[in-house]
This record gives structure tokens, C-alpha cells and sequence, in this order.
């Protein structure tokens, strides 16, 4: 079957999407650190001795040359002015033209004119119209009779200088290879600025992508460890550096956590175990002692009792389920799954409770890509939306409508529950996730406030970003994973929990 070039360029984007997206995320983690901005600081530092030196080089020569030929000009201004004392108009007419044909480049420039302005002899065909300065310099462009056809301009400085007769004598040098040579020491003070610059960022950023790519290892492992693998240890370059260092300690700490926190885990699950036990055998003999022959009102007392031990085995049993998923214990069953049926499962369950307060319950999927598919634990999943859904039908008035709705991008999926309940304020949506804490008003529903620590829990097993809206009436809660790539092939039971924590 033919492929065509529309097929091809969207697998060659699938393909290489991931990898830019990385490049562009490492790109931007070089551009934002600090190792990068020390580097540009360093190189501004290093473009501005750059800068000095190299305008001090250019004041230095350039200079030098400026006055070279203004020391040259005078020179011979002083050497005319002598001729002209010593022999006069003529003589000083043939030094004059003596010194035009040694140089019939017109190297040097000579114009003597009469006080009617009229020239008696030089290479310049006219006076320059450029009024001279306080210690009578000119610069001008000069335009020179080579031949009879041959003409040429360049950039002339010149002094005036009178002499007796009110004769005007005009001396001057093409500064043509003097303006060059400027030119020729800015290029180079350019370039090299801009060479000294792109060193410094290449230098820069080498040092960055070094520094970044050791510390998003470390970063790496914290993220492991803070989603519950304990086990992790930051690798080690094996050079004794300041990040070997750094490496050794972070590991000696992590051992030392990792070992209090399993002493702590059993400790708790020693005495969750025993309480637990000794809950069951209590109830175990309410039973007995509800089966026996007792009057109506010890009856009722042993029912209470009953309930209330129910209760806290149910707390219990939250308590040891949240710490399951906190230590990742769970990773094991992730396989891949479509959110939308699951979505459906929550609402087919629910739907009876919901009808006995007339609630409505909807389910909604938008998927931007075909097929939606996602890599998560389905048991958890499901009863941290059930959760969800169960928190939604207790705080939603009479005849509410509850939504579930589920969007598939290429990178997320996102799953949401919306009620027409009253909401959380604002202040009060990060410590409704903290275990047992619940709002005042809902304190007379039944439960222990673990439901939407369950969540939470949930949330950070799959790197989901869970958070609480407004609805405008009600509460949204939005569960945004991403699209992991498949790592575990055990596959997850189907069963659903029994009840809400």
C-alpha cells in the first residue's frame, strides 16, 4: 500500500516530536541557569576589556598616524615658507613643481594662488571650498587632473598658510591609506568582539548543558523518590568533584530517610494490623452479642457500636490504602486503558444513589486524536473518581446534575468532576487534600475527610496535576495525566471497590 507524503511527514513529526520537545526543554533549562547567566556575566566582563584594549589599540595607531601626517604637512609648509623667503616667487614655484613630479600620484597636494585667487601652480585644479578650522587645517574631498582624461578624488587633509604677497599656499596629504587603516582596525575590532562574544556564549553554554545535565539526573531522582521510591540513589561521575560531593551526601541522607521511613511504615502497620485485628474481633463479638436474646434498647446500643466499629475499620483500611499508593506499591498494575468506559463504569454505579436525590449524572468525552488511550492503574483510578463522584453527591442540592467528562490531547489526558454543590473557597482547596481536615459544614456528613487525600494520593502515583475550581456554581476537579509510555506489563484486576473512602 502506497504512503503518502502527508502519512509520512505525521509519522516523522510523531517520531521526532518527543526528541525536539526535549532539545527545546534542555535548550531552555541551559538559557534560564545559572551557570548560563554567570557565563554571560564573564563574557561581558571579557567583551568590555576587549572593547578597551582594542580602542586603545586604535587610538594608539590611528593616532600615531593622524599625527604623523599633520607633523609631515607642517613640515613642508616650513620648508616652502623658506624657499619663498630665500628665492622668491620663482623659486619657491619650482620647488613646487619639482616636488609635483617626483609624486605624479598626487600623494602630497600644492596649490599656490595669487591674491585674486587665480592658481599659479599645483595639482589641484581649484581653491577648496571648505573654510578652515582655528589652527587653519581643511579636510575635503580632491579631485585631480591626471591626464587628459584621467580624473580621480580622494580624501585630502590640508593647511593654509599665507605668505607675503597675500599669496595663499595650501599643503596637504591624501589620506586614503590613513582612512584604510581605520577602516581595516574597526573591522578588526568588530570581529573580534564578535568572536570574543561567540566564544563566550559557545563557552557558556557548554558550561550550562554540563552543569544541567548533572543536575537533571538529581532532579530525576527526587522526582522518583518524591512519588514514592524510596530506593533511588543519585549516581556518581566518579571524579571526586563538588557534584561527586554533593552526590554522596544527598545518598547518605536518602539512606538514612529511607531506613526511618521503613521503620515508621512498620511500625504503623504493626499497630494499624493489631488495632485493626483487635476492631474485628470487637465486632465480631457485637454480632454475637446482637444475635443474643436482649431487650430492644441494648439492642439498639449494640447496633451504635457496631457502626461505629465499621467506622473505623473503614478509617483504618483508607489510612493503609493511602500509604500503599504514597509508597508506590501500585506501579506494578498500570496498563492501558480508555478513561472514557471508565468514566461510564463510575457513573453506571453511581446513578442509583444519585436518583434517590433526583441527581442527574452525565459523562462527556472529547478526544482531540483518535484512539484516547491511557497508561494508568485502573482500580485507583476508578476509586479516586468515585470519590469524586460519591463527595459530589452528598454536597449537590436536590435535582443537581453532576458531569463527568473526559479530553484526550496528544500529550494529557484530563479528567474532570463538576457538581452544583456549594464549592470550597478559595483558601480552604489545599487543606481539604490534608488528611481528616474537612469544612465545617460538611462535618455532620459521614465520612473521615480521606477522601480527597485518596485523590491527591492517586494524583501524584500517575505525575497527574490535580486541582479544585471554581464552577460557577459547585466545584470542578480536574485530573490531568500524562500519556506515560508503557513500562509495566502486568496487567490491573477489574474490580471496583466496594465503597468511597
Amino acid at each position: 500500500m502506497a504512503i503518502t507524503a502527508e502519512q509520512l511527514r505525521q509519522g516523522t513529526k510523531r517520531k521526532l516530536g518527543p526528541s525536539l520537545s526535549r532539545l527545546r526543554l534542555s535548550s531552555r533549562f541551559i538559557l534560564t541557569s545559572s551557570t548560563f547567566r554567570l557565563a554571560l556575566l564573564y563574557m561581558l566582563l571579557v567583551g568590555v576589556s576587549v572593547a578597551i584594549l582594542l580602542g586603545f589599540i586604535y587610538w594608539s595607531t590611528a593616532g600615531y598616524m593622524a599625527r604623523q601626517t599633520d607633523a609631515t604637512i607642517g613640515a613642508e609648509i616650513q620648508g616652502l615658507a623658506e624657499q619663498y623667503r630665500r628665492r622668491g616667487l620663482a623659486g619657491l614655484s619650482t620647488v613646487i613643481a619639482e616636488r609635483i613630479a617626483r609624486d605624479p600620484q598626487g600623494a602630497s597636494i600644492y596649490l599656490l594662488t595669487a591674491p585674486s585667487g587665480n592658481p599659479i601652480i599645483g595639482n589641484l585644479d581649484s581653491w577648496p571650498q571648505v573654510a578652515p578650522d582655528a589652527g587653519g587645517w581643511v579636510r575635503f574631498r580632491a579631485r585631480q587632473s591626471l591626464g587628459e582624461d584621467v580624473t580621480i578624488e580622494h580624501e585630502t587633509r590640508a593647511k593654509v598658510f599665507r605668505l607675503r604677497g597675500d599669496l595663499r599656499l595650501l599643503v596637504g596629504r591624501d589620506v586614503r591609506e590613513l582612512t584604510a587603516i581605520r577602516q581595516l582596525i574597526l573591522d578588526a575590532m568588530t570581529w573580534g568582539l564578535a568572536i570574543t562574544v561567540g566564544l563566550a556564549l559557545l563557552g557558556g553554554w557548554l558550561m550550562g548543558a554540563g552543569i544541567v545535565r548533572r543536575l537533571d539526573v538529581v532532579n530525576q531522582v527526587s522526582r522518583e523518590i518524591m512519588q514514592g521510591n524510596l530506593s533511588r540513589r543519585v549516581p556518581s561521575a566518579g571524579t571526586g568533584d563538588d557534584f561527586d560531593q554533593l552526590a554522596d551526601n544527598l545518598n547518605r541522607m536518602l539512606e538514612r530517610i529511607e531506613a526511618l521511613m521503613l521503620s515508621i511504615r512498620q511500625v504503623s502497620d504493626n499497630i494499624a494490623h493489631d488495632l485493626r485485628t483487635s476492631l474485628t474481633r470487637l465486632r465480631n463479638r457485637l454480632e454475637l452479642l446482637h444475635g443474643a436474646d436482649l431487650s430492644d434498647e441494648a439492642r439498639a446500643e449494640v447496633e451504635v457500636a457496631i457502626a461505629d466499629a465499621d467506622e473505623l475499620l473503614s478509617a483504618f483500611n483508607a489510612l493503609l490504602r493511602i500509604a500503599r499508593i504514597e509508597a508506590g506499591s501500585r506501579r506494578a498494575a498500570f496498563a492501558d486503558l480508555d478513561p472514557l468506559p471508565l468514566l461510564q463504569d463510575v457513573a453506571e454505579l453511581y446513578e442509583p444513589l444519585a436518583a434517590e436525590s433526583l441527581q442527574t449524572i452525565q459523562v462527556e468525552g472529547v478526544a482531540e486524536n483518535s484512539p484516547c488511550r491511557l497508561h494508568a492503574d485502573r482500580d485507583l483510578l476508578f476509586q479516586a473518581i468515585a470519590n469524586l463522584v460519591d463527595n459530589a453527591i452528598k454536597h449537590s442540592p436536590s435535582g443537581g446534575q453532576i458531569r463527568l467528562r473526559a479530553v484526550c490531547s496528544e500529550t494529557s489526558v484530563e479528567l474532570s468532576v463538576t457538581d452544583d454543590g456549594p464549592g470550597i473557597p478559595p483558601e480552604l482547596r489545599d487543606k481539604v487534600l490534608q488528611r481528616f481536615f474537612r469544612i465545617d459544614e460538611s462535618r455532620a456528613a459521614p465520612g473521615h475527610g480521606l477522601g480527597l487525600s485518596l485523590v491527591q494520593a492517586v494524583a501524584q502515583l500517575h505525575g497527574a496535576a490535580l486541582s479544585l475550581e471554581d464552577a460557577a456554581p459547585g466545584l470542578r476537579v480536574r485530573l490531568r495525566l500524562p500519556k506515560q509510555a508503557k513500562t509495566q506489563t502486568t496487567p490491573s484486576a477489574a474490580g471496583r471497590p466496594s465503597s468511597p473512602v
